[in-house]
């Protein structure tokens, strides 16, 4: 039985492979179809989604992710990410986000910078963004060294440099009374090709949309935080994501349920710490799909450092 399971585990690398070199020559289709975020933490970091999330928050923070998707099976999804978000000004906020992804023979390397500008009133907190982000899609060269691969395809040998891309997205972000969490932003509206041989790729109007609820129960010490996302993005059909955070005791310990249905459909569990500026936070999804016996499902870790906090002056001064 193992045996057959190893042969069906190779023949599909094999396909994968095939498929990703097949995405890495297209026009459209290397855009990695458009996808957002790698992450299902981003509901603790908005800015990874929404720009104008940036620097919205009183602290500057740093923080690091890791996620290995279909854990155990060869040639894994695997993503690393490096992150700045914080206020520059009385109303300007910055985010930086720098991202490498690996799947198989296809790698995807990102860098985004976004700007936030925030308007408060006694009821209401909005920000207004804007992100530029730099994509870089190519084959590992790495992968000419695999023995099923022929080392003197052309097609493989002409797409070890990869293509690039420009990407400008804009959107709205804010809080109202405290307590209602929305947003909303435009992914894409510009893209342009940078490097490597083609036309400009495909563009279509897709959108990140959000809304959340905080819910606090004083005499516990408990906040409860029900989110959903719906995304409508280049070559992914809708999807809808699911979250219920809850954070006892200041955010000393937080746990919380994730799902998704539509594109991808998934189920997990969050779990995690804040303590002093330091946080800790472990992720793990289970795909409801078929290819879920091959793999032990998806595991992932965030780490987050909060810096001094930023003194706002009052407006006028």
């Amino acid at each position: 039985m193992k045996i057959i399971e190893r042969s069906i585990m190779k023949n599909i690398y094999l396909i994968i492979l095939l498929v990703l070199t097949t995405i890495c020559s297209s026009e459209a289709q290397s855009r990695l179809f458009g996808e957002r975020s790698a992450f299902t933490q981003y509901f603790l970091t908005p800015y990874v989604m929404h720009p104008a999330a940036a620097g919205q928050n009183e602290y500057s923070q740093v923080m690091g992710l890791y996620r290995n998707t279909w854990a155990s099976f060869p040639g894994s999804p695997e993503t690393f990410a490096f992150g700045y978000d914080g206020p520059i000004g009385n109303r300007i906020g910055l985010g930086l986000l720098g991202m490498t992804d690996s799947f198989a023979a296809f790698s995807t390397s990102k860098g985004v910078l976004s700007l936030s500008y925030t308007i408060e009133s006694p009821t209401n907190k909005i920000g207004f963004g804007i992100s530029g982000e730099y994509i870089q899609h190519k084959l590992r060269s790495s992968e000419l060294l695999n023995s099923l691969v022929d080392q003197n395809d052309i097609e493989i040998v002409n797409r070890l440099d990869g293509y690039s891309f420009f990407d400008a997205s804009v959107g709205v972000y804010g809080v109202f009374d405290g307590k209602l969490i929305y947003g909303i932003t435009l992914p894409s509206i510009i893209s342009q090709r940078i490097s490597g041989e083609g036309s400009d790729p495909e563009t279509e109007i897709g959108f990140v949309a959000s809304l959340g609820y905080r819910m606090e129960v004083e005499d516990k010490d408990l906040v409860f935080e029900p989110s959903v996302y719906v995304k409508k993005l280049l070559f992914v059909p809708l999807h809808v994501d699911i979250n219920l955070k809850a954070d006892f005791l200041g955010e000393q310990l937080t746990a919380g349920l994730t799902g998704s249905v539509g594109a991808e459909n998934r189920v997990g569990f969050l779990i995690g710490t804040q303590l002093s500026n330091f946080g800790f936070h472990y992720a793990y999804n289970l795909s409801l799909h078929e290819f879920q016996q091959y793999n032990n499902g998806a595991h992932e870790i965030s780490l987050k450092l909060r810096l001094q906090p930023y003194n706002r002056s009052s407006p006028g001064e």
